[in-house]
């Protein structure tokens, strides 16, 4: 009995300490939202309390209007573009890439992913430069060229994920599908993609947010407010030399949150069983 209860009491205060824990990292984005609601003065007045004294919907209308001519629907399209975009590039890029180190042998491969591995440690800092010197001469600057091209060329987090996975699948199933009679990109298409949906869907999740969130290279590569997308949007809520409107910049930011949480909501089963999987199906 005692061993029963004292098994009870660490779950109870495993529990709690969860609860809390999760209070504290979620408070600041409840905030932001019920902020949305708020006036201009119930934002700043102090308190900590989420629930607004005075529920002001049209924070939601004076932000979608945007900027001069441009509204907010024309940012969110701009964002989708190119995080869909590069999403796709990322996954079939991914995909192929992998397949290539992990299954087929060939002259190279040890130096050639030990370049990509190395690519991890650089920041794009050290790249930035170089990058828009090359883009610039290019022409592709001020379109979305320079969000979605590099992106899906190969990125070397998402293909050194991709391979691990493909490691687990096993070789005996290639295998057969020689004596069958199958090419290489047979057994690709036909084996190894299927069995990579979990590990393709978490790439796509992880993509689709960085592409969403992305605040650098929009603002280096873009200076027409029309091809402006959602992040740097935001940012021109926030005038120095004028009085801010700070409901309808959380207004937007609550609706910028949106599409992340719902790819994320939707797809999130994928994540664990990209995990968990072996590589084997039933």
């Amino acid at each position: 009995m005692m061993v029963r209860s004292r098994k009870y009491l660490n779950a109870a205060v495993y529990h709690l300490i969860c609860m809390i824990l999760v209070v504290i990292m979620i408070y600041p984005v409840l905030w932001m939202i019920m902020s949305s609601f708020k006036t201009q003065s119930g934002i700043f007045r102090g308190n900590l309390s989420l629930i607004p004294d005075e529920w002001r919907f049209a924070n939601y209308v004076e932000g979608w209007q945007g900027f001069g001519n441009n509204t907010f629907g024309i940012f969110f399209s701009n964002s989708f573009i190119i995080a869909i975009t590069a999403t796709l590039g990322t996954m079939t890029s991914a995909a192929l890439v992998s397949y290539g180190f992990a299954r087929i042998r060939f002259p190279g491969a040890k130096f050639l992913f030990g370049c990509m591995i190395g690519t991890l440690m650089l920041p794009y800092q050290i790249i930035m430069i170089p990058q828009y010197l090359i883009l610039h001469r290019l022409g592709w600057v001020n379109t979305f060229l320079p969000m979605i091209v590099p992106w899906s060329l190969g990125n070397p987090f998402f293909i050194f994920l991709m391979i691990q996975f493909v490691r687990t699948i096993p070789f005996e199933l290639d295998e057969s599908a020689l004596i069958d009679g199958c090419t290489k990109f047979g057994i690709f298409y036909r084996i190894i993609l299927p069995l990579c949906k979990p590990a393709l869907v978490t790439v796509a999740i992880f993509s689709f947010y960085w592409r969403w969130q992305d605040f650098i290279q929009p603002v280096i590569y873009l200076s027409k407010p029309r091809l402006y997308t959602v992040s740097v949007a935001l940012r021109l809520f926030a005038d120095p030399t004028s009085v801010t409107n700070w409901g309808a910049m959380f207004a937007m930011a609550s609706l910028s949150i949106l599409p992340v949480m719902t790819v994320f909501f939707i797809l999130q089963k994928y994540i664990v069983e990209g995990i968990s999987t072996t590589g084997l199906k039933g």
